[in-house]
């Protein structure tokens, strides 16, 4: 993945993993810190199916791009970020990485994933019947309550709604 910047950006801190908001969380979490968690559940998300097309490489360089702590990271910290994560993707595959890295967010941090998987899985038209399956199990995983799921997916459908 190419990451072009402008101007030159300070080097990443790396955040240390917690783990204490969720009792239940294993010890696998130990191995992946908030940033990296949410950044493999996004990639997982863009990629589930193997395939990862320029809309959804775009939906998920956007997601990541403004957002805090991605927005401070340098180009090599970006390149080292997704490097990694394609290659535990590869290994691992999608279903496992969303699982490890749900296990090292707390709930806020979940909800925010769920929400940004979904725009990443709409980026290229309506939900299949897989891609529903995959937020579905995601939702699940994630431990999020009914209500905010329904919430995130009807403002998925209002985002995404075609003008004509």
């Amino acid at each position: 993945m190419t990451i072009a910047s402008s101007t030159a950006r300070p080097p990443v801190p790396t955040p240390a993993s917690s783990t204490a908001s969720h009792p239940a969380r294993t010890s696998a979490s130990a191995t992946m810190d908030s940033a990296t968690a949410f950044a493999a559940l996004a990639l997982a998300a863009v990629s589930w199916d193997g395939t990862l097309t320029l809309a959804g490489s775009r939906a998920l360089r956007h997601c990541l791009d403004y957002r805090a702590p991605y927005r401070e990271y340098g180009d090599a910290a970006m390149v080292r970020l997704m490097d990694t994560l394609l290659a535990q993707l590869r290994s691992k595959g999608a279903q496992h990485l969303m699982v490890e890295a749900a296990e090292a967010l707390t709930l806020q941090q979940r909800a925010t994933a769920y929400a940004v998987a979904a725009e990443i899985m709409r980026s290229d038209g309506p939900l299949s019947a897989d891609e529903q399956n995959i937020l579905a199990n995601l939702a699940a995983t994630l431990e999020l309550p009914a209500a905010d799921i329904t919430r995130v997916l009807a403002v998925m459908n209002l985002l995404h709604a075609e003008l004509s």
